[in-house]
């Protein structure tokens, strides 16, 4: 299989799989997996071209974005919307510099784990859909501090790949009583500093194993995995608000036990 093939099936899983919560890193590193791609520029790739599918929330929120980037001056809505952000972001953040080799090195090798974590998530997500504590903030962009934070508390087991980044924030949005639809749009700005300091530390750790013939095969990934995600995050908060998480939590349950089975077919 071509380089270019590649990058546009990985593109296409980003772009499906990066606002849903099913994990997308896991997603992506079965799917390397499954196409027989190597470690090393592969691995980084999956995590560069996610990029993509961020700068599609930015695209699509950018009134709101413009609105909170012009009103800090003056408004304290748009100051605590941007310090509650800021919150969550935080403990991934630190967990993520501090624990990125271990990460990249052994949890990103583990397609075993990644499978069992798609299936207990998927087990977590059917429990709280139907015994979710009732909502009591529906508004993405006025949570309280304290909900925030314990947001980014549940974003860092997010770092085990499987968990998903989407699903840990939007489980720990719901038991901090917000409602679904307004959990998943928070996701979506929680997305934005998460991924793109992701983006950067890896870019940076890992520019040795890029190079300028690679930079086509990234271009294209990242493109796909813009469109892809563009199209979904469109429809997601809809589909949601009328279907809960109940879809993406078989989903997590199906492929991760298809996982299973294939690993042990393979090592048979």
């Amino acid at each position: 299989m071509s380089d270019w093939i590649a990058a546009i099936i990985l593109g296409v899983v980003e772009g499906i799989t990066e606002f849903i919560p099913v994990s997308s890193t896991g997603h992506l590193l079965l799917t390397k997996s499954l196409l027989g791609l190597p470690n090393g520029f592969w691995d980084t790739f999956t995590v560069l071209i996610q990029l993509g599918a961020i700068l599609a929330v930015v695209a699509l929120y950018f009134g709101k974005l413009w609105k909170v980037l012009i009103g800090l001056p003056t408004s304290a809505e748009a100051r605590a919307f941007a310090i509650s952000v800021l919150i969550a972001f935080i403990p991934g953040a630190v967990a993520g510099l501090t624990l990125h080799d271990v990460i990249k090195t052994i949890l990103f090798e583990s397609p075993r784990l990644i499978c069992w974590s798609l299936i207990i998530g998927g087990f977590v997500l059917l429990a709280l859909d139907r015994w979710a504590p009732a909502p009591r903030e529906s508004d993405a962009m006025a949570l309280t501090w304290k909900t925030s934070l314990v947001v980014g508390l549940f974003q860092t087991l997010a770092l085990i790949p499987g968990v998903s980044r989407s699903g840990a924030t939007i489980v720990g949005s719901m038991l901090m009583r917000v409602e679904k639809r307004a959990a998943a749009e928070f996701s979506f700005f929680l997305a934005i500093p998460t991924m793109a300091g992701a983006f950067a530390v890896d870019l940076y750790k890992n520019k040795d194993l890029l190079s300028v013939d690679q930079a086509g095969v990234i271009a294209v990934g990242f493109a796909v995995s813009f469109i892809v995600g563009f199209i979904f995050i469109r429809t997601l908060v809809d589909f949601v608000g009328r279907h809960g998480f109940a879809p993406f939590a078989w989903w997590r349950i199906v492929v991760g036990a298809g996982g299973l089975v294939w690993l042990a077919m393979a090592s048979q």
